[in-house]
């Protein structure tokens, strides 16, 4: 028996109430067996359904009574066919009284296992619990409940609860609802087990967890706040990233009488020599090596465990602070929970005081950790309080990895208030800028959170587990178009859409669109000239650089100078495409003023200049310019190009100054009389 192996059996409500979501119950159903084919292959799954026409289970004939339950499938190792049943469930016709569903499910766990696989044994309860429970024989409701509750918790099962309730309509009785409420409360706090409530398929994809598990001390050991005062803890991950399925190679060579054959596919790496590829080098003989500018360095294992941080492992505390001086953007990694010491009561009691104090206080505690001996990194985290509601759940800390100075990206972006008066944008565009986004909220005041990140699913996983399951059956089979209920969490709610066209329409019309300068129309020659001689203030504020994502331009050539300089500024896919571009396009025009006959290439330079001039403004770098602009005049003044100053001073092409740029070292008086100055010079 394998030693997670889980016994997992799916009450699940048929009734009329619950035939508009039932789709939904069974695609998640469906993907609940699917995952477990994957990671859980020996777990065993069955089905009981309640609300249906017709009855049949043990208990019915045995004592009597238990009506409208049908045991659809009994408990076996997860299959296929426990996941085409899942996908055709049929619609009952009564009302379902699921603690009738909830005995038949333990009577069925306790005839086949007893009181082995405790802890193990789980009860997933899908209803809307809107239909009546039947009065018992002797007693109330509640104490019925509570017996049932506890010869539960006494045979080591567990039971999670998932009420699915929409939007109510004027026919469902509340009395009714409030009763079930009641019950199901009952088994969630004598329990220990879950109890939620969902109101749309989205969230009822993401409330049926899926994958089962074991919790694994991450560490175990001291919470140590001085040399003399130290807690008991135990720490677990409390979130951790869900990934695909891992794929391995397999072979189609293993004879297909072989019943035991893996066909897995195993390979072996050989070293050899590049004098002689006939020797191989033995493991003892190579060596790595850490690539140092040039050059390679041979390190040893010897030497690079010599060089290692070692660490003593421990969890040792470095201050408190106000939670407002840890932002949540500042989190790294998964989460972790720690937890008091099982069965120490002392330390549960100290956990819970400093828990509630820091709470208090709205303090959270720094700690440095070292999960285990022969860790080679130490983590600073941040410790914050997580105070429980519930008598039966006790006080524990969350616990988030914090960044070192290396590990902090700062990415600068243009500011509005670094950009000329005439790009700056006006309290139209602010305000249905701020409209627009503050439609976009998903969690508007007053209003219920959309989108809980607790209960929505993966949309990318679980569309590969429905292919995956689809594959198997259909091996030529296409790959589906994504679900609808799916779809919601990738596309914009249209509901949303439509009641917020107009703040769209506002933001639409206060802000005008470009084109691609890259489809300019073709212009006559004249049209050309004329343009050239209506040009006489070539610093005029500059337009916004548009980005040209779709061309991936990485020299400046000869051609198209401007153009390919724009491309690459625009880039984003590394920062270092902005200096790139800027000292490409120096050294372009420092080519095209030598290298001029009598002025030929002084038009074309200039243009250069002016577009390294609007891109130095737009990514911040007027000095860049500035101190490029300098260089320039005084090399023309000492290759005897004069000229090419004289042309720069009737094309008005200055310094950067401050107005334009705050970054620029230049003032106004200096950018203007700069060329006044190097034309005096020249002279």
């Amino acid at each position: 028996m394998a030693r997670n192996k889980e016994v997992l059996l799916l009450l699940l409500d048929v009734g009329p109430s619950m035939h508009s979501v039932l789709p939904e119950v069974e695609k998640v159903c469906s993907m609940l067996v699917q995952k477990k084919m994957i990671y859980n292959k020996y777990d065993e799954v069955g089905i009981v359904l309640f609300g249906t026409q017709d009855t049949d289970n043990e208990l019915t004939t045995e004592v009597g009574g238990y009506q409208h339950v049908v045991v659809l499938r009994n408990t076996k190792v997860v299959d296929g066919d426990i996941v085409e049943a899942l996908q055709q469930l049929p619609r009952g016709t009564n009302g379902g009284d699921f603690l009738d569903a909830v005995i038949v499910a333990m009577d069925m766990l306790i005839k086949k296992f007893g009181d082995t696989n405790k802890g193990k044994k789980r009860i997933c309860l899908i209803t809307n619990a809107q239909s009546p429970i039947k009065d018992p024989y002797e007693g109330s409701k509640e104490e019925q409940v509570t017996t049932i509750a506890k010869q539960m918790t006494a045979h080591g099962m567990k039971m999670e609860s998932i009420i699915v309730r929409g939007k109510l309509s004027q026919d469902e009785n509340k009395e009714i609802m409030d009763e079930n409420d009641r019950l199901l409360n009952i088994f969630s706090k004598e329990t220990s087990t879950r109890l939620l409530y969902v109101e749309d398929p989205i969230s009822l994809f993401g409330a049926l967890k899926t994958r089962n598990i074991t919790p694994v001390t991450v560490f175990r050991g001291d919470l140590e706040f001085s040399p003399k005062l130290r807690i008991k803890v135990m720490v677990y991950k409390k979130t951790q990233e869900e990934k695909f399925p891992t794929l391995k190679k397999y072979s189609d060579k293993a004879p297909q009488s072989d019943k035991f054959a893996t066909h897995e596919v195993k390979i072996d790496y050989e070293y050899k020599s590049s004098d002689d590829p006939d020797i191989v080098i033995p493991p003892d003989q190579r060596i790595k090596g850490y690539r140092y500018g040039p050059q390679i360095v041979p390190i040893s294992t010897a030497e690079w465990e010599a060089v290692k941080f070692k660490p003593e492992k421990g969890v040792k505390l470095l201050g408190f602070t106000d939670s407002s001086n840890v932002l949540r953007h500042q989190y790294m990694k998964e989460a972790y929970v720690f937890i008091a010491d099982t069965g120490n009561a002392k330390a549960g009691l100290a956990v819970s005081a400093l828990a509630r104090a820091m709470k208090e206080m709205n303090k959270v505690a720094i700690l440095r950790c070292v999960w285990r001996n022969g860790q080679g990194s130490v983590v600073i985290g941040v410790l914050t309080p997580n105070v429980s509601d519930r008598e039966n759940i006790p006080d524990s800390f969350f616990f988030n990895v914090l960044p070192f100075a290396e590990d902090v990206r700062e990415f600068q972006f243009p500011s509005f208030t670094n950009y000329p008066a005439s790009c700056q944008p006006n309290r139209q565009q602010l305000e249905s800028a701020a409209n627009f986004i503050k439609m976009l909220d998903l969690a508007p005041d007053g209003e219920k959170e959309v989108l809980l990140p607790d209960f929505t699913p993966n949309p990318v996983l679980a569309r590969f587990y429905h292919y995956l399951d689809l594959k198997s059956k259909h091996p030529d089979a296409a790959v589906p178009p994504l679900d609808y209920t799916l779809r919601k969490i990738t596309e914009p709610e249209t509901d949303l859409v439509l009641q917020n066209q107009s703040v769209i329409d506002s933001f639409r019309r206060s802000f005008e669109l470009q084109g691609n300068p890259l489809k300019k129309p073709k212009r006559s020659l004249r049209e050309k000239i004329n343009n050239e001689e209506g040009k006489e203030n070539i610093t005029a504020p500059p337009a916004n650089l548009i980005e040209y994502t779709s061309i991936k331009v990485e020299k400046i050539g000869d051609s198209t100078p401007v153009q390919d300089f724009e491309a690459m500024i625009s880039r984003r896919d590394s920062p270092d495409w902005v200096l790139k571009a800027i000292n490409d396009m120096k050294n372009k025009i420092f080519d095209m003023v030598e290298d001029s006959h009598e002025g030929d290439n002084y038009t074309k330079a200039v243009e250069c200049l002016v577009a390294l001039r609007k891109g130095c403004i737009l990514e911040q770098e007027p000095n860049q310019f500035n101190n490029f602009l300098k260089h320039l005049c005084n090399f023309c003044k000492e290759k005897n190009l004069q000229s090419f100053c004289e042309y720069l001073a009737t094309k008005r092409v200055t310094l950067i100054p401050k107005t334009e740029a705050i970054d620029s070292d230049a003032t106004d008086e200096e950018a203007r009389s700069f060329l006044v100055k190097s034309e005096s010079k020249s002279d």
